[in-house]
């Protein structure tokens, strides 16, 4: 598409399309490169970086991790990432992930988030609000650990409930006050191309500043961040009606790229058609996120000649942890066969449960239960007990024997007693667990009466896993710039975050995705403010 300087509205070096967490750390490093940077979000900014815990991975001997006492290094987080990003990146690539951590971190602190060194002494999905560093991923389970030296890297963004907020706020000023432009509810629909191809800029829709229509749309924003969670029906009737005031409002805009463009659009978790087509056993899942993770900015990667990649590759969690104790139970599927080592991370849990056809129950004797109870309060955040306690208490199955239990969830009984038999008589023998769980979870299972709980992908009498997406446009690894099915860059167009085949594009690891947002958003950034 041909155009000449008079039909634009806006213009700047660097147009980011997208505001979460890798757009913002794109625009910062584009700033402080010296470029002018305009960025555009569809609705209020955040994306599901303000809807999630704010943990960012990092390690390699930071400040918060020598504080609490563990010396590690950039070879020991490494070693361990290897296992968990298998061939996502290069080596090359994952080696600079490492040796960046700490400035990229301590860049993140320049910026206004604040990080604590006060260590989570318990397993759990996400320490509560008195703990801020935790272990994050697979980093004391025992073929791991006989692989790296563990050590605590994920840094939780210091902040009450679920910090995602603080993290993403912390982003936006410094945003405002380096002089970064900002324009919320202004959709980029297409990239504007020189007839040769040159990225010029994106054109879309935006609503008009201070009118009703757009003070309207924001509130419903703020409330769909909320509901696409915990009302999932809602945030569709609400995300249509956000729809309805774009169409009926919005005016056309064109925003010109002097330098570049960076597409941090989040990735396709709630776009059903592209999951039904590249992996449709997660549509059984709850997607995580926020509604503008539909893909757009992958598909405006795509118009321009960009190509894809692990498009397939999804992360469902299945967490049931806290209470630690629930890890003493046995995972098993619907033939009542055990599936992994329930110490494992509920991201890499998932996965095992996906491989089994998305069924599986959690099972435990009554002292499980009972040390459960007496551990949730104090090892849960409060959003944690609310879905702990539809699923520990209100969803959970309970029996006299291992064989009532099965016919109440559907398993069969025969597999689910064998596997019980031989869970306890290993344990008989010494705390060996034959698929490696830590020794401090192993006890038998042997004291009536049994629970179970629903850890299936779509559990309707617990709480169904969430689902984000990890494939997207290729890039360069050296610079961001997305690449076309023969491997040659697009130059001017970049993408970064979950747009982006990146470092968790494998395997997901808690705070590794918005790790992954600063690593590449700061690579997109620093490379577009060059100049084509």
């Amino acid at each position: 598409m041909g155009t000449t300087p008079d039909q634009w509205d806006f213009e700047a070096d660097v147009v980011v399309v997208g505001f979460g967490a890798a757009g913002a750390c794109a625009a910062l490093e584009a700033r402080q490169q010296g470029a002018s940077v305009l960025v555009l979000d569809r609705f209020h900014g955040g994306g599901a970086t303000a809807a999630s815990g704010a943990v960012v991975y990092a390690g390699g001997g930071t400040s918060y991790q020598k504080q609490a006492g563990f010396n590690d290094t950039p070879d020991e987080m490494y070693r361990y990432l290897k296992l968990e990003v298998g061939e996502a990146v290069s080596d090359v690539t994952l080696r600079r992930f490492c040796n960046e951590s700490i400035a990229n971190l301590a860049w993140l602190e320049e910026a206004g988030v604040p990080f604590e060194a006060s260590l989570c002494p318990f397993k759990t999905s996400y320490p509560p609000d008195q703990y801020y560093l935790y272990f994050s991923g697979n980093e004391q389970v025992a073929r791991y650990k006989a692989q790296a030296k563990p050590a605590p890297r994920g840094h939780r963004a210091k902040g009450p409930g679920i910090s995602g907020l603080t993290l993403f706020h912390a982003l936006q000023q410094a945003a405002v006050q380096r002089g970064i432009a900002v324009r919320c509810q202004a959709e980029a629909q297409r990239l504007v191309r020189s007839p040769e191809g040159q990225i010029l800029g994106v054109e879309g829709r935006a609503l008009k500043p201070g009118s009703f229509w757009t003070w309207l749309h924001g509130q419903l924003s703020y409330l769909n961040a909320k509901a696409t969670t915990y009302a999932p029906d809602a945030s569709k009737q609400i995300t249509k009606v956000l729809e309805q005031i774009t169409r009926a409002h919005a005016g056309p805009f064109r925003a010109r790229a002097r330098k570049g463009v960076v597409l941090s659009a989040g990735g396709f978790a709630f776009n059903a058609e592209w999951v039904r087509q590249y992996a449709p056993i997660y549509l059984r899942s709850l997607p995580l996120g926020t509604v503008a993770d539909d893909g757009a900015g992958i598909a405006l990667g795509q118009s321009a000649g960009g190509t894809t990649a692990r498009m397939d590759r999804f992360s469902m969690w299945r967490f049931y942890v806290p209470p630690e104790a629930l890890m003493r139970g046995v995972l098993v599927n619907r033939q009542g066969k055990r599936i992994c080592a329930e110490d494992l991370y509920g991201a890499t849990q998932g996965e095992c449960i996906v491989r089994e056809g998305g069924d599986a129950f959690l099972v435990f004797d009554a002292k499980t239960y009972q040390k459960g109870m007496s551990t949730l309060r104090e090892q849960s955040a409060f959003f944690q007990m609310l879905a702990m306690l539809m699923m520990f208490v209100l969803g959970r199955k309970k029996a006299p024997t291992l064989r009532a239990l099965a016919d109440k969830i559907g398993v069969s009984a025969e597999g689910l007693e064998a596997t019980f038999r031989d869970y306890n008589a290993a344990l008989e023998s010494g705390p060996n667990d034959p698929l490696g769980k830590a020794e401090k979870y192993l006890a038998p299972q042997d004291t009536p009466p049994f629970y179970a709980v629903d850890c299936s992908l779509d559990s309707r009498n617990g709480v169904p896993g969430t689902m984000l997406s990890l494939g997207g446009l290729v890039v360069d690894e050296e610079t961001g710039e997305v690449r076309r099915a023969d491997g040659s860059n697009i130059s001017g167009l970049y993408a970064a975050g979950r747009n982006a085949v990146g470092i968790c594009s494998e395997q997901y690891v808690s705070g590794l995705s918005i790790a992954d947002c600063v690593f590449s958003g700061r690579r997109a950034g620093r490379h577009a403010a060059q100049g084509k």
